[in-house]
């Protein structure tokens, strides 16, 4: 029987967001192939890692309270649009960011 993966929450349910995971060797590759800088620190993946995980469960848990107030069940593009301009952090971070409503092609 596999094991289930995630916490519980206080109703006993597992979240998605438990199972939200960002590789640190795909992010050193990002980091080399972008030429941001000519040396990195060893630790630099692994933080730039921690961020983008911090920063989406972040931005997927406000759009999913979006969602809820909005008697929606899924997460549109619009709702993670909503759920940043209405965090002021968010916003000032992602003011000038376009958040595109169309869904990418599916394999």
């Amino acid at each position: 029987m596999p094991r289930k993966r995630g916490r519980q929450t206080s109703s006993g349910r597992h979240t998605a967001l438990d199972e939200l995971f960002f590789s640190m060797s795909h992010m050193e590759c990002l980091l080399w192939e972008g030429h941001y800088a000519q040396r990195l620190n060893s630790s630099a993946p692994i933080f730039l890692a921690a961020i983008t995980q911090h920063l989406t469960a972040k931005v997927l848990e406000l759009a999913g309270n979006e969602a809820q107030n909005s008697g929606q069940r899924h997460i549109t593009p619009e709702l993670v649009g909503m759920a940043v301009h209405h965090n002021a952090l968010l916003s000032g971070s992602f003011g000038m960011t376009t958040i595109s409503l169309v869904a990418p092609a599916q394999h």
